[in-house]
């Protein structure tokens, strides 16, 4: 699991000095993670070990959301309306739209999408002072790391693999791209 730009010590930051905010973004993200996996269900319901894999993925991504929302909870906080994610949304404009290409599009993006989450979760877990918490999100940097190597093998699974590598290797400088653009906030992406 790889991203070509490393996130900045400046983002890091930002998380650590505002972790409300963060936690309420990363809230967000779980849930919005579900709902992928279940619209990638929906749009593929032909495609069994897709199903299979992804129906688990969303189980597990909603459970996230809830272990997020009980931290929110205890700390007073409420869930806020939903946002645009610019990270995702920058992302989704290199979506290919022919069908084979689309396939193996959504998976690589959410391949680096999840490869990105494991890398910050895992920064974040190295520097909470709250030992639970560092737990917490270490443990979250290990269940995206595999989240990346299911959406890696799915395309394995439904595609060429010289055209997956090479498409991949498009996908981690597509988005170093979109991460090297993004102001630095305390948020997931």
């Amino acid at each position: 699991m790889t991203v070509l730009t490393p996130s900045s010590p400046a983002w890091l930051a930002a998380v650590l000095n505002n972790f409300d905010t963060f936690l309420l973004d990363h809230a967000a993200n779980e849930r919005k993670a579900s709902s992928m996996a279940m619209s990638m269900v929906a749009h593929y319901p032909d495609r069994t070990e897709l199903t299979r894999a992804l129906i688990d993925l969303a189980l597990e991504e909603l459970n996230h959301f809830r272990q997020v929302f009980r931290l929110i909870d205890a700390r007073g906080l409420i869930l806020g309306a939903d946002e645009k994610d610019l990270y995702v949304n920058d992302l989704r404009r290199s979506i290919r739209k022919s069908s084979e290409e689309y396939l193996l599009d959504r998976l690589l993006s959410a391949a680096v999408i999840e490869a990105r989450g494991a890398e910050r979760f895992a920064q974040i877990g190295c520097h909470l002072n709250d030992d639970k918490l560092a737990i917490f999100y270490q443990s979250l940097a290990k269940s995206e790391a595999q989240h990346y190597q299911l959406f890696i093998d799915l395309a394995y699974r439904y595609c060429d693999k010289e055209t997956v590598n090479q498409r991949f290797d498009e996908w981690l400088h597509i988005e170093a791209d979109v991460i090297d653009q993004l102001p630095i906030r305390p948020k997931l992406h």
